[in-house]
Parts: structure tokens; C-alpha cells; sequence
């Protein structure tokens, strides 16, 4: 699956012009910015987080072997 041509675009271009507005798009487009901005933020928050726990030296866990019973 490909990305829309010119053709195609122009009408998504035109639908949401008429179904939205003119005045309305640049709002929607602004929001869409934030959002997207807030997520690539949180998504870089989280890769350092993971590079940092990477990082750390980790103990290797010792299993404690139950005392046997003597008689």
C-alpha cells in the first residue's frame, strides 16, 4: 500500500475543507502538532529510560538452597 498520489490528496484536501471549515483546520492542525510533539517527547522519555536501565549493572540473583537435615 502506497501513499496517496496528488489526485488523492487534493480531494482529502477538499473533504476536509467542506466538512470542516476553513476557520477550523488550522486549530486541528495546531492540536495535531501538539500531540504528536507530546508523544515523540514521551517516547524519547521512555528510549532514555531504557538506555539508562541498560546501563546499570545488574547482580545476578543467587538461589538460596534449602539446609538439609541432619540426624
Amino acid at each position: 500500500m502506497s501513499l496517496p498520489g496528488g489526485w488523492e490528496w487534493l480531494i482529502i484536501i477538499m473533504f476536509l475543507l467542506i466538512f470542516f471549515g476553513a476557520k477550523r483546520l488550522p486549530e486541528m492542525a495546531k492540536g495535531l502538532g501538539k500531540g504528536i510533539r507530546e508523544f515523540k517527547g514521551a517516547l524519547s522519555g521512555i528510549t532514555d529510560e531504557i538506555e539508562k536501565a541498560g546501563k546499570t549493572p545488574v547482580e545476578p540473583k543467587t538461589e538460596e538452597k534449602p539446609a538439609e537435615k541432619q540426624d
